[in-house]
Order: C-alpha cells, then sequence, then structure tokens
C-alpha cells in the first residue's frame, strides 16, 4: 500500500493519540511526543510499526502525540490515518483487522 497524502486521525484528548501521516520516500521515519515516552515510547513506536507493517508500508513519516492512549488504541488511530492516507478510507482492507 502507498502513501499518497497526509492524513490525520486521533484527539489530543486524554487516553488518545493523534496520528499524523505523510509520504516519504526515505523509510519509516517516527517521531513521538509523549509525556510517558521514557517509559513507554519503545512499545508505542512498536505499535505503531507493526501496524504498518501488516499493511504493507514501507515509506511513511509519522508523527504521534500520545496523550496516554492504549495499544488498541494506537493500532485503530494508525490504521485510520493509513486508510485515509492511501485513499481508500471507504473500502478498508479488512483482512488486516
Amino acid at each position: 500500500m502507498e502513501i499518497k497524502k497526509t492524513a490525520v486521525a486521533g484527539t489530543l484528548e486524554s487516553s488518545d493519540i493523534q496520528i499524523i501521516i505523510d509520504p516519504s520516500q526515505t523509510g519509516i521515519e517516527i517521531q513521538l511526543d509523549s509525556d510517558v515516552k521514557k517509559e513507554f515510547g519503545e512499545q508505542i513506536e512498536t505499535v505503531i510499526r507493526q501496524v504498518l507493517a501488516t499493511n504493507h508500508i514501507e515509506h511513511a513519516k509519522v508523527k504521534a502525540v500520545d496523550k496516554g492512549a492504549l495499544d488498541c488504541v494506537i493500532k485503530a488511530r494508525t490504521l485510520a490515518a493509513i486508510n485515509r492516507a492511501a485513499g481508500i478510507a471507504d473500502q478498508p482492507v479488512w483482512e488486516v483487522l
């Protein structure tokens, strides 16, 4: 799957995460902003990378602003951003769920 445009999913509310995904030609780049980055930053990035890999995304810039989201929320927001950025929000790939 290819990231075609910039897309956003999520909010800046407590217990949520905002994912902004942009096209890239230089692999996967993740910028994480989180108050709990020291404790959970590695896990948050791992979850984002897993969702990208599952959706066969090889090139993307991802900015994540975490407000204490659980893994299931991180997965859902990342997937929503991918679908919007790839232009398939109205035709999700159900197999990856």
